[in-house]
């Protein structure tokens, strides 16, 4: 299951939070000063997705993948302030790239990318997860906002 997770954790957030970022990012020769600031937004946002990429696999009993899903509510860590934290950590990373690479080209991605995963929540997961879980989906929906 461990393999299954990494691997799913490179193809699925990695294409959108690494991957497509570095293809969109401008040549940059110069170092800038303010780039720490970028380099903060990624290393937290990879963080947390390492964080709940664990959660997911531990708490959960399953991965990231669509294919292969958590078996149990995942509610604790980063769900326990958010019920799309593994969502808001790609969106911090692609603000990470923004500013890293100060690109208006990233930025509207970013926005791309948000309003996706928002249209994906609502559609698709919510109802799911209502289907699979429903009692303890609906107490953890009233006790925890979607996203912050």
């Amino acid at each position: 299951m461990l393999g299954r997770a990494a691997l799913t954790f490179l193809v699925l957030p990695g294409v959108v939070a690494y991957l497509v970022p570095l293809l969109l990012a401008p040549v940059v020769d110069e170092a800038a000063s303010w780039r720490w600031i970028g380099a903060l937004f990624l290393v937290g946002g990879t963080g947390a997705l390492i964080r709940c990429t664990r959660d997911f696999l531990v708490a959960g009993k399953g991965t990231l993948a669509p294919w292969a899903p958590p078996q149990q509510l995942v509610t604790v860590g980063l769900y326990g302030r958010s019920r799309n934290p593994m969502y808001l950590a790609v969106l911090v990373i692609l603000v990470g790239w923004s500013v890293w690479f100060q690109s208006l080209a990233l930025v509207a991605y970013a926005a791309v990318v948000g309003t996706a995963f928002h249209l994906r929540v609502v559609l698709h997961e919510e109802p799911r997860l209502g289907a699979a879980f429903g009692a303890q989906w609906l107490s953890y929906r009233d006790r925890v906002r979607r996203w912050l």
